[in-house]
């Protein structure tokens, strides 16, 4: 085993779709199985945060190199795209795979944790980069390819607007027929993929609301504006007067993470501060909320002589799917794995940059089910996230049957 995996990977995880072919993807999955838990555990154990994933594709470089492809970086530095290239003319399809970590220190203590203080793969992109490694690797070895295959082995998903943008700016998309990619979902057990026509992430905006005062004693609050009270104002009134503009329909929320103002318990302070994040699944709604939320802002703070700047950064677009791409992915579960694989699964309030790509090709994003079917559900986003390691295999099996599925549609 090569030392830069860390430790040996001694047992291979269970192939839950073995024997269901093509014969060259059973080869290559029985013969490397050991491989991509392997490339999975070093990922996972070297993390880097968005736009610092230089480790991490270098990495990429050299195992796609290895086997005779011709991986490309991006402009920003860091992240890339690798094509395999069929044996016939045909379409060109995308898979995604998204390579950064998060910036939270793991608590599993697996023997392969991160080695880094404060950055893991607590979002399971460490398997989603690996089932996309291996997903190359495999359709490397078909003998009869009709079209191309484009891996995006993208860069900064956890960060907002996200590095979807950066790969649009770089053409990788331009001459793509339709795109495909998977979420870890600690909710669905390993063996099973979730698919949803329409929405499946929401748009996601993020807002940070300044209070200005010119401060006073807690005792004369009458002589001066109370920054506090116009910040619980907004706390409470603005999601409220939000619900009552919005379709509920919509699946709209706004919810506030934090709010900082103020120091001594008799001193009204003379600026405080507001953040949250603003959610959507509808895109028209979207393109909307901006205008609405300062009006409403302005609403409430306006008898409370306060001032206020409302910073609303947009962020991402929801993740619709479109829906003959979603039946060519329903049928390449089914393909790889059977129909008892196939699971529907629910529309999420989390934002993806995956969306950005749906607005320039037609696509679909699936959840990959991560449970190992015993013990407590840890949660994506926490310090404890795990995932079983049989659902790279499956994952691996639904891109390549999805990819082949496509080329032939």
């Amino acid at each position: 085993m090569d030392s830069r995996f860390g430790s040996g990977v001694e047992s291979v995880v269970p192939d839950i779709g073995a024997g269901r072919g093509p014969s060259w993807l059973d080869a290559w999955l029985n013969a490397n199985a050991h491989r991509v838990v392997a490339w999975r555990r070093h990922i996972h154990s070297h993390p880097e945060l968005s736009r610092a994933e230089h480790r991490t594709t270098a990495f990429l470089v050299d195992q796609l190199g290895r086997i005779g492809l011709s991986p490309r970086l991006l402009p920003v530095g860091t992240g890339l795209t690798c094509d395999i290239e069929g044996t016939s003319a045909g379409p060109t399809i995308a898979l995604r795979a998204d390579i950064d970590a998060l910036p939270l220190t793991e608590a599993t203590g697996l023997p392969y944790s991160s080695t880094v203080e404060g950055a893991s793969h607590a979002c399971g992109h460490d398997a989603h980069t690996t089932v996309a490694l291996g997903a190359a690797m495999a359709l490397a070895t078909a003998p009869d390819l009709p079209g191309r295959v484009r891996m995006i082995f993208q860069p900064a998903e956890e960060v907002m607007p996200g590095g979807a943008l950066d790969v649009l700016a770089s053409g990788a998309l331009d001459d793509v027929d339709r795109i495909f990619g998977l979420h870890c979902d600690p909710r669905l057990p390993a063996g099973s993929v979730g698919t949803r026509v329409g929405p499946i992430t929401s748009a996601t905006d993020l807002l940070e609301l300044r209070l200005t005062s010119p401060g006073g004693h807690t005792s004369r609050p009458h002589l001066t504006a109370d920054l506090v009270h116009a910040l619980g104002s907004v706390i409470t009134g603005l999601p409220t007067l939000l619900s009552r503009r919005v379709d509920p329909r919509t699946g709209t929320v706004l919810t506030w993470g934090a709010v900082h103002a103020g120091e001594a318990p008799n001193a009204i302070p003379q600026d405080g501060v507001l953040t949250g994040t603003l959610r959507t699944a509808d895109r028209d709604t979207w393109a909307k909320l901006e205008p609405l939320v300062h009006e409403l802002a302005q609403s409430l703070l306006a008898p409370l002589g306060v001032g206020f700047d409302l910073q609303h950064r947009r962020g991402v677009p929801p993740v619709v799917n479109e829906r003959d791409s979603t039946e060519l992915m329903r049928a390449g579960i089914t393909a790889a794995l059977g129909e008892q694989a196939h699971a529907d699964t629910p529309q999420s309030s989390g934002g993806e940059d995956f969306g950005w790509y749906l607005e320039h090709v037609p696509g679909s994003f699936a959840r990959l089910g991560v449970h190992s079917g015993s013990g407590r559900i840890k949660d994506l986003h926490q310090p404890t996230f795990t995932l079983d390691e049989r659902a790279l295999l499956v994952g691996i099996r639904t891109m390549v049957h999805t990819a082949l599925l496509s080329l032939r549609s």
